[in-house]
């Protein structure tokens, strides 16, 4: 960070609580006085027109970025996910945050539009936190406790943090609620009730040191996860004759992670950095089945490894041009063992037992550009190329390479307005499960294979965005992005060559996809309304490719087709009190595959919470989860064959109801 902190301290100098230099808004603590934030992300949740992305789960370093850094940089994590690190940072720590849109000179914007930075204050300091919670489900009486112990500080230049966390997590994703299956002319098949619980423990250690060391800095950081999932399904036949069917699945996950970041100023202009990074995971699925004339037995045991090494070199040739240079190179393995046997009869597959490994490489060049106050450019070019080779069931060994370049255009004509534009070549990574055989959904009677002849998706992504502030602490964001698809990975048939055919990923073609995104921050300030504010995001999708099977046009499987989610909150510091109504709109799902259409429905979620802050340093939360008693839907739509030939053979629906939620929380802080 070069040329931003000079920015941000002159935009704190014109203004005691918000104020805009050259597409840089720098928000001090006073801006958050009001709600009394205990950590960085509850901040990040008062910053007008922002809306926090944590990254993506993909491979390498360089494609998983958020849109938050601190001081300047991304963790050298990618385990230990933002939105944890972040409340982790607590407020007192914080010096302010700065909103940058549309690109600074010394920025590396990952690719985003819109970054915030968490600038740290210097000196000494400590910091410890307690806090215990309590879920209880108001319908069948489940409770899971949670605890969390976290301590940082910093002295003479060195930083330390460790923390742990234990507790239960209740999966609301089940439920109880009826089955019922009808033929093509609607006549009931089947009728049965289902009960579902699931429910899994998190224990999570975590450890990071900052010291000086060879005229920079270098940070050390560990994680260990261990996750336990357990789920149990029992299905009650009514119709046509009684039945039980039991289901129970497991998921045991144990993921680490160790991290290397090495940072160096060169003088003012210059600055080196250099990340590594190691994650190791291992999981455990098995599912089995109890049923009238059914006993089947599913086992998927998986180990995954990745090993990172990253070098950048910044450059600022002046305050309105900076250059970054850098590369990576990545190793990753996956492991995968499957056993299936029904009745006792063991059901092999084409890709059971697999081993695939991945060398990854990518080097890059960016240019920042201000040309004028108004006007920002920002411009990339990454090559990147990979070698993938699996042995055991799956032979196979293939070279890819893509080229991606990136140009980004900010014109802002005033501080409270911006245009920003975008165009650039987005690749998608090759699902390593892809290779193998997977569960699919065994309950829903999907089984899928894998697919060693898969070619990354890619896309030409076009975007444009109006951005407009107001009311000092309002803003709303207008956002359209078109992408042009090619080698979409979407479900195919498979043909094992002995008269079977199964579902399977495959490269389907081309196919293009819209969307069209509004992001608004209303503050109610101005109808006397002091402290409360309403903040939406919405977003509407909508994509077409050619079936494989039927050959008529369609969406893309899995895509959501509209998302929204509201928050409304009013900070009350007189009465020392903050609440407010978080809400999460349902989605629709629809999976196509060459004898099925498979639709998953969540409908929405409303929370109301308030929480009381008697002291700075103890606070008290309640929170009614699931106000509304949302269900999870699940229809199935089974065709006799391949849905270009056969007729609708019958629907499968289920409409499972989970129970409200009381959630408490008592968490008490030490500076």
């Amino acid at each position: 960070m070069l040329l931003i902190p000079a920015l941000a301290q002159a935009a704190i100098a014109a203004s005691p609580e918000a104020a805009v230099t050259q597409g840089v808004i720098a928000y001090p603590p006073e801006f958050f006085a009001a709600a009394r934030p205990a950590n960085a992300r509850e901040m990040l949740d008062r910053v007008p027109g922002f809306t926090f992305d944590g990254g993506d789960s993909v491979r390498g370093y360089e494609g998983a970025a958020g849109n938050v850094l601190i001081d300047g940089q991304r963790p050298a994590t990618k385990t230990d996910s933002l939105e944890q690190l972040l409340r982790r940072v607590p407020s007192a720590r914080v010096a302010r945050i700065e909103l940058i849109r549309g690109g600074a000179p010394g920025i590396d914007m990952q690719g985003k539009s819109v970054i915030a930075n968490v600038v740290m204050k210097s000196g000494d300091s400590f910091h410890g936190l307690v806090a215990v919670a309590h879920n209880y489900v108001l319908d069948d009486g489940r409770s899971a406790l949670a605890t969390r112990l976290e301590a940082s500080g910093q002295h003479n230049g060195h930083r330390w943090e460790v923390g742990f966390y234990g507790g239960r997590g209740i999966d609301d994703g089940s439920g109880d609620g009826p089955r019922t299956q009808v033929g093509p002319t609607g006549a009931v098949l089947a009728r049965s009730f289902q009960q579902s619980e699931g429910s899994g423990i998190d224990y999570i250690l975590t450890g990071a040191y900052d010291l000086p060391l060879l005229g920079g800095t270098l940070k050390i950081n560990g994680r260990f996860d261990r996750n336990p999932y357990d789920y149990d399904l029992s299905e009650r036949a009514i119709t046509p004759t009684d039945g039980l069917t039991r289901l129970h699945d497991s998921d045991d996950t144990d993921t680490s992670e160790g991290g290397l970041r090495f940072t160096r100023d060169f003088g003012t202009r210059a600055k080196l950095e250099l990340v590594g990074l190691r994650q190791d995971k291992d999981e455990l699925f098995g599912e089995v089945t109890h049923a009238p004339g059914l006993d089947s037995d599913y086992s998927q045991h998986s180990r995954t490894a990745e090993t990172i090494g990253r070098g950048v070199l910044k450059f600022a040739f002046r305050p309105t041009l900076s250059l970054e240079a850098g590369g990576e190179s990545a190793l990753n393995t996956l492991d995968n063992h499957i056993r299936y046997v029904i009745n006792g009869v063991p059901q092999p597959g084409p890709a059971d037992n697999v081993r695939v490994e991945e060398t990854r490489w990518e080097v890059f060049g960016k240019a920042t550009w201000r040309p004028a106050q108004q006007w920002t450019v920002e411009t990339s070019l990454r090559q990147e190329g990979s070698n993938i080779s699996s042995t055991g069931d799956v032979k196979l060994d293939k070279d890819l390479s893509f080229t991606k370049p990136r140009l980004a255009v900010t014109w802002a004509p005033s501080a409270d307005t911006q245009l920003r534009v975008r165009f650039e070549r987005v690749v998608g990574q090759l699902d390593f499960n892809d290779f193998t055989t997977a569960t699919g959904n065994l309950s829903a009677g999907v089984l899928t294979v894998g697919n060693p002849n898969l070619s990354p998706e890619q896309a030409w992504v076009s975007e444009a965005a109006i951005e407009q502030r107001f009311w000092t602490k309002g803003a709303i964001v207008l956002t359209y992005r078109h992408s042009a698809l090619t080698d979409v990975i979407d479900r195919a048939p498979f043909f094992d060559g002995k008269g079977a055919v199964f579902d399977a990923p495959a490269n389907i073609g081309a196919g293009t996809k819209d969307e069209y995104i509004v992001s608004i921050t209303l503050p109610f300030d101005r109808i006397g309304l002091k402290g409360a504010q309403l903040q939406g995001l919405s977003t509407w999708r909508d994509s077409e490719v050619t079936d494989p099977t039927t050959h008529a046009k369609r969406p893309i499987s899995k895509l959501r087709p509209q998302e929204w989610e509201a928050h409304f909150s009013w900070d009350l510091p007189q009465y020392k009190l903050n609440w407010g109504v978080d809400a999460f709109s349902g989605w629709t799902e629809t999976y196509y595959s060459f004898n099925q259409i498979y639709l998953r429905k969540l409908k929405t979620y409303v929370q109301p919470y308030a929480e009381w802050k008697p002291r700075p340093d103890l606070s008290l939360r309640m929170e009614l989860g699931n106000f509304t008693a949302r269900g999870f839907r699940k229809t199935l739509y089974a065709y006799g064959g391949p849905r270009n030939t056969n007729g609708l053979a019958y629907v499968d629906d289920r409409d499972n109801h989970f129970g409200r939620m009381i959630y408490f929380r008592l968490r008490k802080t030490f500076d």
